[in-house]
């Protein structure tokens, strides 16, 4: 075949850009010479290894991690005249014999001259399809192999290549994924795979060029020599040495049934290797769990055939199992989940393809809930649980719910273990399994520790009291682990507790009283109260002050303007909510950076939790949009600013713990 001089390397600094607009790139490039019957290819820089490219390998500009060259040729049954552009001659059909020199598999004309009956079939009249081996294929074939081939043309030689044939023409557009052709020795099937990249594979051999037309046929140049498959999956798990503990898992699991039934799977296959790395304890639990033992099949398993090369950049696989597996390769290294654990790949069976793993694939719906976390971004929260003697509810079989922490949380140290902490840390592992998707915007759950949670719902966040879940589900067989984005606090007394038992708000607890307002405070409810610190009423120019003190009706407004009618955490927050108030007009509460603020005033501390709300401490005292006309309440009047006083002083003695806080 007559090849175009023009090359192009493409390495990794090229940006993506859309199918078409690299095909348009490459007909410019090659506007000199290329027009009429030029196929791309994809060279692998420093290999022999070739890719009849598609736009979607194009597109990536890679196999397998290396860089490639795109070079372009004749596509098959044409070649180049000189002076003129491309490939314009239609070179003449000629049979089934010589298009295998046409195409590069003079290896196999040789072996066909060596047998006494097939070359005379291949130069006569039929219609034929050969899968013809390239040089390079029979040339790493193990010695001994060949020898035995050889050493035997008219019976194990001419069987073999009989076997790379089919009685019929088949072109490509007629190989379709999980198709069996019928082979010309003992009607033996050929298993074809057509996977959405383009690639087609015989017997999990490559096709490196396909529909190259005879006389009396088609060829098809493979990238291996393929032999007969009579093994299902499950006859080779129990041939295989290398299999024992395998073989008595899948026994144990009756998964012995599928393997042997028809499909088309993939099954990573771990080794007796592979299941030595897992810690006695584990390995022996998820043995002795029936269900905890098929969930860890079942994530060896993809639901369809994959072969090796099919794999020229990562995907997403499913297991039967469920969980998403990333299939990958680097240089001839098959990945999967990022780690080289394949040690050896293709292993055909009836039912599909084998790859030996020397790495167990744990599925979570497998896994404790200390299993679930370990050397994840909780580890130091796992590690609290332990010191704290709770561990064993992370390694047991109760349905449990874990609310771990972030490392993050703890930039600044670890909270000391002791009585207090421990019971923290039992009111952050809920009675039962859950699954986010099911919350609910008001649901309540009990904890270990005895406190009741509630549950909030907003826009782009879920939380828990004060703590927002950061990450997906990680459900394990017993338990579920939330990933949360801060230590939880669960709330101790009502919205009035909170504020008495902290003396920041004595003169504010002073006003509420004043108002009349302690009661809607104290009953059940749903509140975010903006809450100004004795510093924030201090700060109020002295007439302001006597003037608000001085109006009942004013005061009870300006209250009720701090207070929100839901309960807002910050997690909840986003960039902007504007919330509407006791009083009638909407606070606007912001986030950014982590840090809150409401009416563009600062908070100064955030998620102080009560039983029918959330407190906020701000450093200023928040005024309504409008203007309210001023009612005299001179009865009141006296009353209210006496309390001040007093509340005044009291705030300057030394300021206490309120209730659940350290």
């Amino acid at each position: 075949m007559g090849k175009l001089s023009h090359e192009k390397t493409h390495g990794p600094d090229h940006s993506p850009q859309s199918c078409s607009t690299h095909w348009n790139q490459a007909w410019s490039d090659l506007k000199a010479e290329a027009s009429p019957n030029v196929c791309a290819v994809q060279k692998v820089i420093g290999t022999n290894r070739k890719y009849f490219t598609n736009c979607k390998q194009w597109y990536q500009r890679k196999i397998c991690g290396k860089s490639t060259v795109i070079s372009y040729e004749c596509c098959p049954g044409y070649e180049k005249v000189p002076g003129e552009k491309g490939c314009p001659a239609a070179l003449p059909l000629a049979n089934l014999y010589e298009t295998l020199g046409v195409v590069g598999s003079t290896t196999t004309q040789l072996y066909t001259d060596r047998t006494e009956k097939l070359r005379p079939e291949m130069e006569g009249p039929g219609s034929f399809t050969i899968f013809a081996p390239s040089n390079e294929a029979w040339a790493s074939l193990p010695a001994e192999v060949l020898d035995s081939l050889v050493s035997n043309v008219n019976i194990e030689l001419l069987n073999a290549l009989r076997y790379h044939m089919v009685d019929r023409r088949v072109l490509t557009d007629e190989l379709k994924h999980g198709m069996a052709l019928t082979s010309m020795y003992q009607n033996s099937n050929i298993q074809i795979h057509h996977y959405p990249n383009g690639i087609v594979t015989v017997n999990c051999a490559r096709l490196l060029k396909a529909d190259h037309h005879a006389t009396n046929g088609v060829v098809h140049l493979i990238d291996k020599v393929i032999s007969t498959v009579t093994n299902n999956i499950q006859q080779i798990i129990e041939i295989e040495d290398t299999f024992e503990t395998l073989r008595a898992a899948v026994a144990a699991s009756g998964l012995n049934t599928l393997l042997e039934s028809d499909g088309q799977f993939t099954l990573l296959a771990p080794t007796n290797e592979a299941f030595e790395k897992i810690p006695t304890e584990t390995l022996n639990r998820i043995l002795g769990d029936p269900e905890a033992l098929r969930d860890l099949l079942n994530n060896h398993i993809l639901k369809s055939a994959m072969c090796a090369e099919a794999i020229v950049a990562g995907l997403s696989m499913e297991t039967l199992e469920g969980t998403t597996l990333e299939v990958g390769c680097s240089g001839d290294m098959l990945t999967i989940n990022g780690k080289a654990i394949i040690s050896n790949k293709d292993v055909l069976a009836t039912n599909g393809v084998i790859h030996f793993i020397d790495e167990l694939l744990i599925p979570d719906s497998a896994k404790t809930l200390s299993e679930l976390a370990a050397g994840s971004d909780v580890s130091t929260a796992i590690d609290l649980f332990g010191q704290a003697g709770l561990g064993t509810h992370l390694s047991g079989n109760e349905r449990l719910t874990l609310l771990a922490p972030l490392n993050s949380v703890f930039e600044e140290g670890a909270p000391p273990i002791d009585a207090s902490t421990k019971s923290l840390l039992l009111n952050h592992i809920v009675k039962d399994q859950l699954a986010s998707k099911y919350l609910y915007h008001g649901q309540t759950l009990d904890t270990l520790g005895g406190k009741k949670l509630r549950v909030f719902v907003y826009r782009n966040s879920l939380c828990i009291e004060n703590s927002c879940i950061a990450a997906h589900d990680k459900r394990g067989r017993y338990g579920t682990l939330f990933t949360m984005d801060r230590m939880l606090t669960p709330p101790v007394g009502t919205v009035m507790d909170v504020l008495k038992g902290d003396n920041r708000f004595s003169m504010l607890v002073a006003a509420i009283q004043s108002a009349g307002l302690t009661e809607t405070l104290n009953r059940e409810g749903a509140y975010t109260v903006f809450a100004p610190t004795n510093e924030a009423f201090q700060a109020l120019p002295p007439g302001e002050l006597n003037k608000l003190l001085g109006n009942a009706k004013e005061l009870a407004d300006i209250l009720k303007y701090h207070v929100g009618e839901e309960i807002l955490v910050s997690g909840g927050i986003g960039t902007l909510v504007r919330l509407k108030s006791l009083q009638g007009d909407k606070l606007e509460v912001s986030s950014k950076n982590n840090a809150v603020s409401v009416n563009k005033e600062p908070v100064a501390e955030s998620d102080i939790m009560a039983t029918n709300g959330v407190v906020y401490a701000i450093t200023s005292v928040l005024q309504p949009p409008a203007n309210r006309p001023q009612e005299r309440g001179d009865e009141l009047a006296d009353s209210a600013l006496e309390i001040f006083k007093q509340a005044s002083a009291f705030s300057r003695v030394r300021r206490v713990p309120g209730p659940g806080r350290a």
